[in-house]
């Protein structure tokens, strides 16, 4: 079954990309994880059990993400940053917006290993969902911004994603009659601002939500919404899975980061473009000579803070929508979720028995879990169960450029 959402109307929820067990616990060491900072929805919960466990339980998400005191919702808002998010005029070229790598039909993500790149490139990382995405402390797999405001101008003016410039981006909006209104309207604009863009953008985001999923149910008192194999499944996963360890709270995550294992991408070793992307983020990011000329996998969190014990960090994705938004990990490396769960029962390795190629900060908690076929079969199902309806969009229609003099007011403006 699928939800469409219509035209200016708010709406909750939750989702993101999928990855399973096996990560450090909460008193893990600085050289064993990076430890960002929780939000509010997973600080509560970490505090109320981790005398007795050091990590959160499950717990139903709550009915809205929070809101910025300096950006608070409103429908108008709401609506206009519903268009910029689908318009491309919002990038380099005007051929890739935001709903380019966030397809709502694809997860809101992009269903390819790595995301789609700016044309003529590739991106290096696979495409995360925006479901759920206001209730998380940061963006990126690195947690590299902290608010969606800042996450939006971060792809749309990213070399390999929309590589857009400012001063270009703004004159197109004030080239748009029906967008010059609306900014008016919502943000007081004479001309559309290219930071009230983002902000209109970041407020639609937080209105692509899922909260009535089975596990919601099931946690908040209706036992029935869970079936047996489910039931079984949880158990596998808060146990034997050590799933809970990372996949734990409102969102199904820490949201901190860590290296489980993760092989780094076949891609680089066939795709020329995919190893220039590769090479170019590196050094974009700031990376050293050796590091530039030897690294064979992405280093992660490394770049938030250039501790070697950071390297090949990713953070741990939220486990809801994941039925939508494969593949899964960083670099996109399973198509399945039975493919995460065995490398997971594998102690991280891949089928071909490749791991990370930063072996030093893998996770102690990365071992083999001895899950037969009937429990890996009953942890799937519990994870699907994190996913409600699909949720759909149509694009909207957007509004057209128009000459901002007639020709007679630029007859004028010569006398």
């Amino acid at each position: 079954m699928k939800t469409l959402i219509k035209a200016g109307v708010l709406l909750t929820g939750a989702v993101s990309i999928a990855v399973l067990s096996g990560c450090e616990s909460a008193s893990a060491t600085k050289n064993e994880g990076f430890k960002g900072t929780l939000n509010a929805v997973s600080q509560t919960a970490v505090a109320a059990n981790a005398s007795s466990t050091g990590f959160a339980p499950l717990a139903v998400i709550p009915a809205n993400p929070p809101i910025p005191a300096d950006n608070k919702q409103s429908d108008a808002k709401v609506e206009l940053g519903k268009l910029l998010f689908f318009d491309p005029r919002l990038g380099g070229d005007a051929s890739i917006s935001c709903a380019s790598c966030h397809d709502p039909s694809q997860g809101w993500a992009w269903a390819e290993d790595f995301s789609r790149g700016y044309p003529g490139t590739v991106h290096w990382r696979n495409s995360q969902s925006i479901m759920n995405s206001g209730y998380y402390p940061g963006s990126f797999w690195a947690n590299s911004v902290t608010s969606l405001e800042a996450q939006a101008p971060s792809a749309a003016k990213g070399g390999v994603a929309g590589n857009g410039e400012n001063d270009i981006m703004e004159a197109r909006l004030a080239l748009i009659p029906e967008y010059r209104k609306r900014f008016n309207e919502v943000f007081g604009d004479d001309f559309p601002r290219i930071k009230n863009a983002w902000r209109a953008i970041a407020a639609f985001e937080r209105t692509i939500n899922q909260t009535d999923t089975p596990i919601d149910r099931y946690l908040a008192g209706d036992k029935k919404a869970l079936s047996d194999e489910q039931i079984r499944g949880k158990a596998v996963f808060e146990g034997k899975g050590g799933c809970i360890q990372c996949h734990n709270g409102a969102l199904a995550s820490d949201m901190e980061m860590y290296n489980i294992g993760v092989p780094p991408a076949k891609r680089w070793e066939e795709d020329g473009l995919a190893q220039i992307t590769f090479r170019f983020e590196l050094y974009a990011k700031g990376s050293n000579e050796e590091l530039y000329r030897t690294a064979k996998a992405d280093p992660g969190a490394y770049f938030r803070g250039k501790n070697k014990w950071d390297l090949g960090k990713f953070r741990t994705p939220s486990l809801r929508y994941t039925m939508y938004t494969a593949p899964y990990m960083h670099n996109g490396a399973f198509y399945t979720l039975d493919e995460v769960v065995d490398f997971y029962n594998k102690g991280g390795f891949d089928e071909d028995n490749r791991t990370t190629g930063w072996p030093k900060t893998k996770s102690k908690l990365i071992k083999p879990l001895g899950l037969s076929d009937d429990e890996k079969a009953d942890l799937i199902a519990f994870i699907e169960s994190f996913s409600g309806d699909e949720i759909l969009m149509d694009k909207p229609e957007l509004p057209e450029y128009a000459p901002m003099f007639t020709l007679e007011e630029l007859k004028e403006a010569k006398k």
